[in-house]
């Protein structure tokens, strides 16, 4: 960072540049309720965003986050008060906000203690998770808890000095109920399909294991889903040199986002919740039809530019879908094999594809088609896989899909179109590596294809765009697909 600003912290507020908004409220008077587990861009992009809107009325909703891997955040943050600045970025400019919500953040390697004794507290009402699809230590394809992870083996043997996210909610419970303490509610965050209930799922299945006592007092566990749509690239050193000059203090890890943001959550807090309704967030009884649409419409169209895109040379979201015939395709694949899927009205469903495609034409939202992505195995499944199935179910051809799929088969290989080596980042990235791009292996992956293991329709679906994107390379392909 420079040496000649000052750092952002509680006493350079005022030292802001003119234009940068900052918290409304008296942070002094703010007090925690929630703790939140994976304190990272994504979360501090809109939860601790949400949060923030809401504090000159309710400052009993302070945040605590926790960070389960790494102490990065943390070092970054801590000097800073807890404070960061969120960069709303379009093609007119960016706009800078400093977010105050947060109150602390816990290296859980350091201080274990500390964040479980917080969370077994009666101030603490709400715990929320942002871990990604892996963090769940679960078997994506049936969404149950993975008995043989690395992590849950040691919670298992260590319920009171857990590793994993899961373990840490449980030992939590189990302090809470030892003490006579409801439990809080568990607010999953995250990319799963029905987040809360596959949560649940992993959280009572853990407990219950440890003891049956536990598994009952986790029973009366409220787990409402969510489903959160907003954009949210890694932060670059080129990103803090910017908003350094626009706010005219260093940051040491801001958050650059888009302007559109959108929170859906099931209304079932039984100990009560911020009122967040008045700052956009939408309180349903039922969030699955929202959360498919961001699930195959959003999350499908990302994975699939982004497998296609990083081995046709396109390091950029923006830079795929600035392609015609990757716009094409994706356009397709939207409109023809996701929305007659989903639920929702076809009108509204084309018009939130219209928005996708110009979210992710953000010239100023530069996303890597190599962040997006890492962890395939944990994301194919409730990306593309389900939406495939119900294609499969219907009798309905699925070319685009599958080219998405075999793009990631691609991916996983290890090499580019120009057999540049890929850094795959997956928590089987070492058995890709063994594997070598036999697709034949892949698919007899279970534990990413589930019940379309060895399904004949998929598997020559598949392997016709494979040996395309082979033969041809990611480009040619693309356009001889858009053009179907």
């Amino acid at each position: 960072m420079s040496t000649n600003r000052p750092r952002l912290s509680t006493s350079t507020l005022n030292r802001l540049a003119t234009g940068t908004l900052r918290p409304d409220y008296d942070r002094s008077k703010v007090t925690p309720a929630i703790v939140h587990l994976g304190i990272g861009a994504f979360h501090r992009a809109h939860m601790a965003v949400s949060i923030d809107a809401i504090l000159a009325e309710e400052p009993g909703w302070g945040i605590v986050g926790a960070s389960l891997r790494r102490p990065d955040t943390a070092e970054a943050l801590l000097p800073q008060d807890g404070l960061y600045t969120l960069a709303v970025r379009d093609a007119e400019g960016t706009t800078a906000r400093v977010i105050g919500s947060i109150l602390d953040i816990i290296d859980v390697n350091a201080r274990r203690a500390d964040l479980l004794a917080l969370m077994a507290s009666p101030a603490i009402r709400i715990v929320s998770l942002t871990v990604t699809e892996k963090g769940y230590c679960h078997d994506p394809a049936s969404g149950e808890l993975d008995v043989n992870h690395p992590d849950i083996v040691h919670d298992l043997a260590h319920p009171e000095a857990p590793n994993s996210a899961p373990g840490l909610i449980v030992a939590a419970l189990e302090r809470r109920r030892r003490a006579g303490l409801p439990p809080f509610t568990v607010l999953s965050c995250d990319n799963l399909p029905a987040n809360g209930r596959t949560a649940g799922r992993i959280i009572r299945r853990l407990a219950a294991l440890i003891s049956a006592d536990l598994g009952r007092y986790a029973e009366t566990v409220a787990f409402p889903s969510s489903m959160v749509d907003r954009i949210v690239p890694a932060t670059t050193d080129t990103d803090r040199a910017e908003i350094a000059a626009l706010t005219g203090v260093d940051d040491a890890w801001p958050v650059v986002t888009e302007p559109f943001t959108q929170w859906v959550i099931e209304d079932n807090f039984p100990l009560g919740r911020p009122n967040l309704a008045r700052v956009g967030v939408e309180f349903v009884a039922d969030v699955e039809p929202a959360e498919h649409m961001k699930l195959r419409m959003l999350n499908g169209s990302h994975s699939t530019l982004a497998y296609l895109g990083y081995l046709a040379g396109h390091a950029y979201v923006a830079d795929a879908i600035a392609d015609p015939d990757f716009r094409r395709l994706i356009e397709g694949f939207m409109t023809e094999e996701v929305i007659p899927t989903l639920a929702m009205p076809p009108e509204a469903l084309r018009h939130y594809r219209d928005r996708l495609i110009a979210r992710f034409a953000n010239p100023a939202l530069r996303h890597r088609t190599w962040q997006i992505a890492m962890d395939g195995s944990q994301k194919l499944p409730q990306r593309l896989l389900g939406t495939i199935r119900d294609r499969l179910a219907a009798g309905l051809p699925f070319r685009r899909l599958a080219l998405g799929v075999a793009g990631w088969m691609r991916y996983v290989a290890g090499r580019d179109d120009a057999g540049t080596p890929i850094d795959v980042r997956d928590p089987l990235a070492p058995l890709f590596a063994d594997i070598g791009g036999d697709a034949g292996r892949l698919f007899a992956l279970t534990e990413i294809f589930g019940d379309l293991s060895g399904n004949p329709v998929l598997e020559a679906e598949v392997l016709s765009a494979l040996t395309a994107l082979r033969r041809d390379g990611a480009k040619a392909t693309v356009r001889a697909y858009s053009a179907a």
